[in-house]
């Protein structure tokens, strides 16, 4: 298969967005549940029992911080059930540094919790501290699993520390990251059997159990049911696998009725590729061009990790598919000039952008960033578009500066708004894309604001999985 046969794209319906006002909303709602989790503690003589005593006062100041400790758990799980509705509105980058903040504040919250807890009771029972928390462990029901859920949160929160997660292959980090669940689904029965929060009080029964089943809820129905909706409606597979550059490789897959998934250009799947090991591992790949009729395309660059494996793909494969995701789409652009910046793989999901946005010619600029010319990928469709629909193609070829940038190292003197406007004259008046590595668009992001673009006008996402 070619990959030079594409054309625009048939016109996809327009993805539903939440109104603005569902940002606030969405936020307000993970605050009022703090905000319930302190008024069902003060409720429960809390506050008294705060100030009554030393003793007293740290075992009740530790049930607190385990109670919100619980609730942004559950606030966690609900960030990463990928329901649609909030991953349109907020972008899986944005929900996966919130998931993350709300993550590391949980868990210091549930260490704060072991801490205040058992040192309240064994100043109230005048024992050792050491001595109590064995007590603890031993003697009182769901104990003994909630210090396994302890066991496996350590575990996930000491892997997910950026310096241990980037010595980490993504299969293990994605294993590991898993026990998360069943680290919440083991602390259940300490909450259920000896929580006096829970226990004692029929709203916090009513609260704790709605905010329980409703994160269950969550994962079930958009992280596992909607998925094997899609893939068994859509019945995706292999049509062919074409080299594109050296590490990078494209895939064409057909399906039933692949009109009808509501995906534009700029999204990406969680794609597994039935072929044995690593099957379970869902892996972010972006399309590379805009579905049409009953075929899609990836592009995948090899990195060493089941990503190694898509190059030996045979036609007839079978694919699972979650998705799709992100927001770097068409439904952003105000209808005028586009600027769209790309570093190495990056370039996908803008491939796709450039194919079926209704641009006219002269309207469109690719800054492509590449080390090497033999690193260059899609370059027959880049020369297409610029001579079928007028898009400036500027291809940035060369090693990097000393300092990080988004120019080879060759233009690293040349100031970033200058350089800007003499590639896209007219960059402060576009719509500007940005894909590539972290640190390349975050210099890519200051370059605009130097050229003179407002914030609101650039568009990026990090492909959080």
């Amino acid at each position: 298969m070619s990959t030079t046969v594409l054309d625009r794209g048939t016109p996809r319906r327009p993805l539903p967005t939440a109104p603005d006002w569902w940002a606030d909303l969405a936020g307000s709602a993970a605050a009022l549940s703090l905000l319930v989790v302190v008024a069902l503690w003060t409720a429960d003589r809390g506050v008294q029992e705060l100030l009554s005593g030393v003793a007293t006062g740290l075992t009740s100041a530790g049930r607190l911080t385990g109670l919100l400790s619980a609730d942004l758990m559950l606030v966690q799980v609900v960030l990463m059930a990928r329901v649609p509705l909030v991953e349109r509105r907020f972008g899986q980058d944005r929900i996966a540094r919130w998931h993350r903040l709300a993550g590391f504040a949980s868990f210091h919250l549930l260490l704060a919790h072991v801490l205040l807890t058992t040192v309240g009771y064994a100043g109230t029972a005048r024992e050792n501290p050491v001595t109590q928390l064995w007590l603890l462990v031993t003697g009182y029901p769901g104990m003994l699993l909630a210090t396994a859920a302890l066991a496996l949160l350590v575990l996930v929160v000491v892997t997910s520390v950026r310096a241990a997660r980037r010595r980490l292959r993504y299969e293990s980090w994605h294993l590991l990251h898993l026990y998360a669940y069943l680290g919440i689904g083991l602390a259940l029965p300490h909450q259920l059997w000896t929580g006096a929060d829970f226990v004692s009080s029929a709203a916090a029964r009513a609260y704790w159990w709605t905010a329980y089943l409703g994160a269950l809820g969550s994962v079930l129905v958009f992280r596992l049911g909607l998925p094997a909706y899609r893939s068994l409606r859509h019945r995706v597979e292999v049509a062919a696998v074409v080299p594109e550059a050296p590490g990078v490789t494209s895939v064409w897959l057909r399906g039933r009725d692949l009109d009808r998934l509501p995906v534009r250009a700029g999204q990406f799947f969680g794609w597994r590729f039935l072929t044995g090991p690593g099957w379970s591992r869902a892996h972010p790949y972006s399309l590379s061009a805009p579905p049409t009729g009953d075929l899609i395309r990836i592009t995948v660059k090899d990195l060493g990790d089941d990503s190694s494996r898509v190059a030996a793909l045979r036609p007839g494969t079978r694919v699972l598919l979650e998705g799709p995701y992100g927001r770097l789409t068409g439904q952003h652009w105000r209808g005028g000039g586009i600027t769209l910046f790309a570093c190495g793989i990056g370039v996908t999901p803008l491939l796709a952008l450039l194919w079926e946005l209704p641009y006219a010619p002269g309207q469109a600029v690719l800054l492509y960033r590449v080390r090497t010319p033999q690193e260059l990928a899609f370059r027959a469709e880049l020369e297409r578009l610029a001579v079928d629909r007028g898009v400036s193609v500027h291809y940035l070829v060369g090693p990097r500066g000393r300092q990080p940038a988004w120019l080879p190292g060759y233009a690293a003197g040349l100031p970033d708004a200058e350089a800007l406007r003499r590639l896209s004259p007219d960059i402060a008046d576009h719509d500007v894309y940005l894909c590539g590595p972290d640190g390349w668009v975050a210099a890519a992001q200051a370059a605009t604001r130097a050229a003179g673009v407002p914030e609101r006008h650039v568009h990026h996402e990090r492909f959080a999985w």
